[in-house]
């Protein structure tokens, strides 16, 4: 679907009235068949489910709480295709087409499935009608649809396709494109099913209410991890409390609606007793995780925003959406962050200050209050539960420890090699050393293979071993007389031993590799030049405005994703990763932009994973010439 890798926005649950807008599209354009009857009369708490409703069918599409990643592909904004997780999950809400797998494997590289390449056929389906959209399986897997594209001719109504021309099918989206290998977290989709026995690959499509009806929205205990699209349904219209969904391996979310009841809102003191819980919670954890650190892992002074985000937001015991929209610190009672400072101070838990401007930071904390060292902790929700992205939850681990516990770059080790390769002038050296020219070495390896090609060929000096003798080959490929030193140096007929050597390697072609915790040299493939860098810029936009952007940390091995999340709780701050301007689509570098000179912050975040402060070049754009 896209010539270069698509760049996301931070996601966003959807409002109430786009879920519908969006779920009414969707039925409209795949023409699924609604019931005249309306499902949401009927009572909540029944297990008959003789019809299917619009509202069930918009619940099944869009449940509660979905979440949206808004893009523009270059044929603009048409609602068309459905993803192959929408399929596995809907069986046979478009029409199922075949090809052989060897074929399939060309769709899913973007190629067009021409007619030739139609099976099963004919009949084919009647609803694959030009400018329909239509699934595509394999032959193998006849069952599992894994493209999706659009019918460019009328595929229903031919006949023998054998010897015919043309395009049938539009590709799409597959799985394995760049829209299925996004996530957040970098780890891109699941794996496909084995098998959906619910697609009826040999009858027309009769719409989405028949396959709905034995679908079950009771909720699970556990997840089975084995993928594919539940096969029960409900035994004469009961549905049994034993009765589980399975959903598609690598899914967010689950396939059917979760029915919760109403929650009540918390008032304005229990949010407060909360907040106040959270932050004695963070106090307690640093406590104990950290005993042997004087300050308990923290660094004074504290900003206001660092408290909350730091302090408060991971240890709110929040589990589900309504929750994270409720613990909010404009819903306490001291309205902001500030005054909730002031109350913790007043309590004589830290010691606060007011600096210019008006911000409020802390300079202490009492550790052995008997409020934190009595205090019991209270589970936490993990930081996959539903709400827990939303603003808490993780038991502080994320923030504490610095990120996301997906974000497997943090306490990586990292060690930079520079490696040369010797140039064609420079062969007969090596060949005197008995080494390989073509290889690459460290230069603490070149220098014993020079030292022994001048032992070999008798060209120390005899009044001062310091200096060494120039031979032709010296001559020709070293010094080749282009600059005054090289002429100087011939003209001599001399050269000190650490000279010439610096000179060797100075004309070999440089390779650099990154060696990751435990990786040796033979397990990384060195690349030409000399070691990319981490650019961070500081710029002023809109006039007074500063933001701060980062880029080249995917050599590192750090996902700008995470990385932004991270930045986006320390620095207290917006954050946005967008493709890096001039780089290119096959292999695109991402920049990490944040609100404020956030320069240090970078830096430290860049730290814990690994990379050291020489190997980041800051370019500070809000002042003339101050690059470093």
């Amino acid at each position: 679907m896209f010539k270069k890798k698509p760049s996301i926005k931070p996601l966003s649950p959807l409002r109430s009235s786009d879920r519908r807008r969006i779920a009414d599209r969707i039925i409209a354009e795949y023409g699924i068949e609604i019931s005249s009857k309306d499902a949401e009369e009927q009572p909540v708490n029944s297990y008959d489910i003789p019809t299917i409703g619009v509202g069930a069918v918009r619940n099944a599409l869009l449940p509660e709480n979905s979440q949206s990643a808004r893009f523009t592909t270059t044929v603009g904004k048409d609602l068309k295709q459905a993803s192959v997780y929408s399929l596995w999950r809907n069986p046979g809400i478009v029409p199922l087409l075949h090809t052989p797998d060897v074929v399939l494997q060309k769709l899913r590289g973007g190629a067009d499935l021409m007619t030739p390449g139609l099976a099963r056929g004919p009949p084919f389906p009647a609803k694959a009608r030009e400018d329909s959209t239509v699934a595509i399986a394999s032959l193998e897997k006849p069952d599992v649809p894994m493209v999706v594209g659009v019918c460019e001719i009328d595929v229903g109504s031919l006949g023998d396709v054998r010897g015919s021309k043309g395009h049938a099918v539009r590709g799409e989206h597959w799985h394995g494109d760049e829209v299925w290998a996004w996530s957040q977290s970098g780890s891109g989709g699941g794996k496909a099913p084995d098998e959906i026995p619910q697609w009826d690959s040999r009858a027309d499509t009769g719409g989405l209410e028949d396959n709905m009806q034995s679908m079950n929205i009771e909720d699970s205990d556990h997840e089975d991890d084995g993928g594919g699209i539940p096969i029960s349904s409900p035994s004469n219209g009961i549905h049994h409390e034993d009765r589980r969904n399975n959903f598609v391996e690598g899914e967010e979310g689950k396939p059917w609606e979760e029915v919760h009841v109403e929650e009540q809102e918390f008032s304005t003191k229990e949010i407060d007793t909360i907040f106040w819980n959270a932050f004695l919670y963070a106090l307690h954890h640093h406590r104990n995780t950290n005993r042997s650190d004087a300050h308990h892992g923290l660094s004074f002074p504290i900003s206001q925003s660092n408290v909350i985000s730091n302090l408060v937001l991971p240890f709110l015991p929040i589990t589900t959406p309504t929750q994270a929209a409720s613990l909010n610190i404009k819903k306490t009672s001291w309205k902001n962050a500030k005054k909730f400072i002031k109350a913790l101070d007043k309590a004589k838990l830290l010691k606060s200050k007011d600096r210019d401007g008006g911000e409020c930071v802390v300079l202490d904390v009492d550790f052995e209050d008997p409020a934190v060292t009595a205090f019991v902790p209270y589970k936490l929700p993990k930081k996959d539960t539903p709400g827990a992205e939303s603003g808490g939850g993780g038991g502080g681990k994320a923030i504490s420890v610095g990120g996301s516990p997906a974000d497997d770059s943090i306490g990586q080790k990292l060690k930079k090699i520079d490696l040369y390769r010797p140039k064609e002038q420079l062969a007969p050296i090596f060949t005197a050393a008995n080494t390989n020219h073509h290889a690459l070495y460290l230069a603490s390896e070149l220098r014993p293979i020079i030292n022994s090609y001048i032992e070999s060929e008798g060209l120390i000096s005899g009044t001062n071993k310091r200096l060494i003798n120039l031979n032709p080959t010296l001559a020709n490929a070293v010094f080749d007389g282009s600059t005054p030193l090289d002429k100087e140096v011939l003209a001599k007929g001399s050269v000190p031993r650490d000279a010439l050597i610096d000179r060797i390697i100075e004309n070999c072609t440089p390779f650099w590799a990154l060696l990751r915790n435990d990786e040796t040299r033979d397990e990384v493939k060195a690349k030409a030049g000399h070691t990319p860098k981490i650019q961070i810029v500081l710029e002023t936009r809109s006039g007074n405005k500063t933001v701060t952007k980062l880029s080249g940390v995917e050599t590192f091995h750090i996902h700008p994703q995470l990385l932004a999340e991270e930045l986006q709780k320390a620095c207290a701050s917006s954050t946005s990763v967008s493709q890096l301007a001039g780089s290119s689509p096959k292999k695109p570098v991402m920049e990490v932009m944040v609100q404020g000179p956030q320069k240090e912050i970078m830096v430290k975040a860049l730290e814990k994973r690994g990379v050291h402060r020489q190997w980041i070049e800051f370019n500070d754009k809000t002042k003339k010439g101050k690059k470093r």
